[in-house]
C-alpha cells in the first residue's frame, strides 16, 4: 500500500506538462507545436529563450526532487525501515518519470524526463549519485556539442549508478535501472538523427 500511495503520487508529480503550462501561459504558445515539439527544456530554451527554457527545467526538476520528498515522507509516517524507504524513492522515481515520458493529460506522450529524474537522483541516490549524473551530463554536452548525448549517457549510467549505491536493495536497482532505460528510450528519435548525422548541435539554427 505504502508503494502504491508513492507510486500513484509520483506519477501525477511527474505527470504536469510544465513546458506546456509556461508556454501557453507566459508565452500565448503551444510548446508541443515549435521547434521539435518536445516539452523539455531543450526545446524550450530554443523557442521561448533562457528565461522560459530554464523556468520549465526548474519546475520539472522540482516536480522530481518532491516526488523523492513524498516518498520518504509516507514510508516514513507508515513504518518502513531503512530498505523499505529506499525502495519508495526509486518507486517515486520511477512513477515520475514515467508520468512525465506518458504524462495523461497529453495523451500519454510527454518530455524525456531528465530534469525531472536527475531532481528525484538527489533524494533516490544521494547527492553523490545526483552530481555524478549531472557530471556526465556536463561533461559530454560541451565535448560533442550535443544536448542528447549528454542526457543519453546520463540516463544510460543509471543502472550502473544503482548498482553501485544500492547494491543488495534488488527491487530499488530494478526500478532505477528500468526508469534510467525509459528515458534512454524516449531519446529514440534523438539516436537515430545522431546515426543520420542530422541531430541539432548546441548554438546551431534549424535549417529552413
Amino acid at each position: 500500500m505504502v508503494y502504491l500511495i508513492v507510486l500513484v503520487a509520483s506519477f501525477l508529480l511527474g505527470s504536469v506538462p510544465w513546458g506546456l503550462v509556461i508556454s501557453r501561459v507566459f508565452y500565448g504558445k503551444d510548446l508541443r507545436e515549435e521547434g521539435s515539439g518536445n516539452i523539455g527544456t531543450t526545446n524550450a530554451i530554443r523557442s521561448m529563450g533562457k528565461v522560459g527554457g530554464y523556468a520549465v527545467f526548474v519546475l520539472d526538476f522540482g516536480k522530481g526532487l518532491l516526488s523523492g520528498f513524498v516518498a520518504v515522507w509516507v514510508a516514513t509516517a507508515l513504518g518502513l525501515d531503512e530498505a523499505g524507504v529506499k525502495i519508495a524513492t526509486a518507486v517515486a522515481f520511477f512513477g515520475c518519470v514515467y508520468g512525465h515520458v506518458f504524462s495523461p493529460w497529453l495523451g500519454f506522450k510527454g518530455g524525456k524526463g531528465i530534469a525531472a529524474a536527475i531532481g528525484c537522483l538527489f533524494v533516490t541516490f544521494g547527492w553523490l549519485g545526483a552530481v555524478i549524473e549531472i557530471a556526465i551530463f556536463a561533461a559530454l554536452v560541451p565535448t560533442t556539442k550535443y544536448v542528447s548525448v549528454g542526457s543519453i549517457a546520463a540516463a544510460g549510467s543509471c543502472p550502473f549508478l544503482a548498482l553501485w549505491l544500492l547494491w543488495g536493495n534488488w527491487p530499488a536497482v530494478l526500478l532505477c535501472a528500468v526508469a534510467g532505460f525509459t528515458v534512454v528510450w524516449a531519446h529514440r528519435g534523438n539516436i537515430e538523427r545522431l546515426r543520420a548525422g542530422t541531430e541539432r548541435r548546441v548554438g546551431e539554427k534549424k535549417a529552413a
